[in-house]
């Protein structure tokens, strides 16, 4: 197995840490949250093109700009 092949459990880890802020009560806690789903968008996007993973490489996308508009529906 090669490096970049275990960038795929940084990226899980981070989704799953990035969900349970999200769903906080708390605003701050919830701006961080996006904060770090759009890290693990990056990671999962580095381990698509690794792996030609092309839907997923296009789901991130997709979940970045909800990431995005979260972040700032959070900050407003």
């Amino acid at each position: 197995m090669d490096l970049l092949s275990l960038i795929q459990w940084p990226a899980f880890a981070a989704s799953v840490v990035a969900a349970w802020l999200v769903a906080s009560s708390s605003k701050p806690r919830r701006n961080v949250g996006f904060w770090i789903f759009l890290l693990s968008n990056v990671l999962w996007v580095a381990w698509g093109i690794h792996t030609s993973a092309y839907a997923l490489l296009a789901l991130q996308f997709c979940l970045a700009a909800m990431n995005i508009r979260g972040l700032f529906k959070t900050e407003a």
